[in-house]
């Protein structure tokens, strides 16, 4: 916890709003898309969603491959509790959700589905899209199916496997995806791992996020490779998220945004 409240300050130093960025691309993106104050029909859809796992009471056993939680110290736990505390915040799945729209990338890959409070974010965002969401827990996978097909959410592949084995061996196509979002495995070795995997499948346009950038020195670690990566343009820090590009007409920049 000393670490995150150390990080944040920092970034909070060092962020800037609309008014700090110069790259034109970055600018727009800011102020059309962070900052758009629309008020999305799909934002109840997203609320209803959430409300409905909040509700839910029932207890599942876990099965967690990555990092590990700081919140749970048992793999048994209520579904209710697991969107609460680990769980896509509001804000956040808004944004996410505003990226997508965006963007109208046509092919997503999502790493770490969870109960799908991300997913759904995604799905709504491009609804012409296809997505892959891949899960290592069976039990979540199941929920956030059932939760998705109950909003109609039909552009959407669940995929139960480890990380590794999907991007490895099991990677159909198309073998390129136009916006991954990263909430998967939270360590240093792990995220870089599924970033050079991932590499090949970039596209000029492509727009990666990884998610908990700050949640320990080994993920920071973790950031400051992939910034520094040399197919690497362009970065945003967000605090909660590291928002990566790959536009080969770009001048290679980092930005802190407060999003």
């Amino acid at each position: 916890m000393k670490h995150i409240l150390k990080s944040y300050l920092k970034f909070l130093y060092h962020s800037k709003n609309e008014h700090g960025v110069h790259s034109p691309f970055v600018f727009d993106l800011v102020t059309k898309c962070f900052y758009n104050k629309t008020n999305y029909l799909d934002y109840s859809i997203l609320k209803a969603y959430r409300n409905s796992l909040l509700e839910n009471e029932n207890t599942i056993e876990v099965t967690d491959f990555g990092a590990g939680s700081r919140v749970f110290k048992s793999n048994k736990r209520k579904v209710s509790a697991i969107a609460k505390n680990a769980g896509i915040s509001i804000k956040n799945g808004e944004l996410l959700f505003r990226m997508v729209r965006y963007f109208q990338p046509e092919y997503i890959l999502e790493i770490g589905t969870s109960l799908g409070l991300a997913t759904s974010a995604l799905s709504l965002g491009n609804k012409n899209s296809k997505i892959i969401t891949l899960e290592g827990c069976p039990n979540t996978m199941a929920i956030a199916k059932n939760q998705c097909q109950l909003q109609n959410l039909n552009n959407i592949d669940f995929v139960h496997t480890k990380f590794e084995d999907f991007l490895i061996t099991h990677n159909p196509q198309p073998t390129t995806y136009n916006f991954i979002y990263f909430d998967g495995n939270h360590s240093k070795s792990a995220t870089l791992n599924y970033f050079e995997l991932l590499l090949p499948t970039i596209l000029n346009d492509s727009a990666w996020i990884f998610d908990d950038i700050h949640w320990s020195k080994d993920m920071e670690e973790a950031w400051k490779v992939i910034k520094n990566h040399p197919k690497v343009t362009v970065t945003i820090d967000t605090f909660q998220w590291g928002i990566v590009f790959f536009r080969k007409e770009q001048e290679k920049e980092h930005f802190v945004i407060r999003a």
